[in-house]
């Protein structure tokens, strides 16, 4: 009896080993509740537009003769789809890689310079990173090591223990979190989304903000194509009117939660702020004396959309802490001849 138990206690543990090698994402515990959300997410997309088609005989006859119509539509659920894929695949900027970058770049510098009288900028790569608001540090210039990287960010004699990690033993520049979920240091750590099973952070907000704003439009053309299909076709046939208010019904709860997420998100760009920031500004010891109608690290509207669109993910932006006068300066009220220079650009 006992060897049939191993044999068969064997057999199971080949199996599962077979099958989390043929599908790695399931092999982490962890991973495996948001691996079950996503799916329940493309599922419900599924399911929702395809019983418009299904049931909707006049969006069929309506394709046959505006087939631009229907394919403006499927184009952006298929998008809507694909920038999903995309923002959940999409690392949030983790200050382990960027603290490899930088020493690896002060490493090669050192050995560049001991070999030889010429720059490193020709060994390293793309590598550049800079700090905002205290001095760059790019690819031709003599890289500094991590740590004093960061700790020239904090304000003179802050000690090296506030600024580390406790569970990942690594310096945290400012706007860096913890997040126990990815058991990693998030760059401009906004929030950990579990319908993406990542965190939104640095070098993904941009996508996720794209992303709500394609799924905010494609639940509302589809709520205007479930309204106009009950308004033209109601008792006809009760069930499928059943079925069709349920599923509306989910819609304009979508529908709500989205907007309000895409305008509060919309907020935080436009202020150069974070959820994290803006939630626990209190508990957050940088942010503790900082009025609450000022934003630390705002730059003017211009420049926080600029920032927040265009740079470059080969560049790890690092936004050092602002000084007394910068802070004295953004709590001071507007003039009109603040708002003829446009000091809020």
């Amino acid at each position: 009896m006992t060897t049939v138990v191993a044999v068969c206690r064997s057999f199971r543990d080949r199996a599962l080993a077979r099958f989390f090698h043929c599908f790695p994402c399931l092999s982490d515990p962890a991973q495996r509740p948001s691996l079950g959300l996503k799916v329940t997410l493309v599922m419900l997309h599924l399911v929702i537009v395809g019983i418009l088609f299904l049931f909707d005989d006049n969006l069929i006859e309506r394709t046959k003769k505006e087939p631009w119509y229907t394919a403006l539509y499927l184009s952006l659920f298929s998008a809507t789809l694909v920038q999903y894929f995309i923002t959940s695949s999409s690392s949030p900027g983790y200050v382990v890689d960027a603290m490899r970058a930088v020493n690896e770049a002060n490493m090669m510098y050192q050995k560049s310079s001991m070999a030889s009288k010429q720059p490193a900028s020709s060994k390293n790569g793309s590598l550049i990173v800079t700090v905002e608001g205290s001095q760059s540090y790019d690819q031709g210039s003599n890289p500094s090591s991590w740590t004093k990287l960061v700790m020239d960010m904090y304000p003179p004699g802050t000690p090296i223990r506030s600024c580390s990690c406790s569970y990942c033993n690594v310096e945290q520049p400012p706007r860096a979190k913890h997040c126990h979920d990815c058991d990693k240091c998030v760059l401009q750590f906004d929030h950990h989304c579990v319908w993406l099973g990542t965190c939104v952070g640095r070098d993904n907000h941009c996508k996720f903000w794209w992303y709500i704003c394609e799924e905010t439009a494609l639940c509302l053309w589809t709520g205007i194509l479930y309204i106009s299909f009950l308004t033209a076709n109601i008792s006809r046939s009760w069930w499928k009117d059943a079925i069709m208010i349920l599923l509306l019904i989910v819609l304009s709860i979508s529908i709500l939660f989205l907007l309000l997420l895409l305008l509060f998100h919309s907020y935080l760009v436009l202020t150069n702020q974070t959820t994290y920031e803006l939630v626990r500004r209190r508990r957050i010891s940088y942010l503790r004396q900082v009025p609450e109608r000022v934003f630390p690290f705002s730059k003017g509207v211009c420049r926080n959309l600029y920032n927040f669109c265009c740079v470059r993910s080969s560049i790890y932006s690092l936004e050092a802490l602002p000084l007394p006068e910068e802070l004295e300066e953004k709590a001071s009220p507007y003039t009109c001849l603040d708002v003829l220079s446009c000091r809020c650009c």
